[in-house]
């Protein structure tokens, strides 16, 4: 049986930015920006949300 880790990844700001805007301009699903990045869909996807959010969208 494999264990999940007790630990989050975490990212810096900078690349946090440079994923939403990938994930915005890009031709690909969110699904597939963060699996090309390394990322969790969901993570990106609400990096993406709180992005809008901040932007007043």
């Amino acid at each position: 049986m494999s264990k999940k880790s007790n630990t989050s990844k975490r990212y810096t700001a900078e690349f946090k930015r440079d994923a939403v805007a990938l994930g915005l301009s890009s031709d690909k699903t969110v699904t597939e920006v963060a699996r090309d990045l390394g990322v969790s869909s969901e993570g990106l996807r609400g990096w993406v949300k709180q992005a809008k959010i901040d932007r007043g969208e």
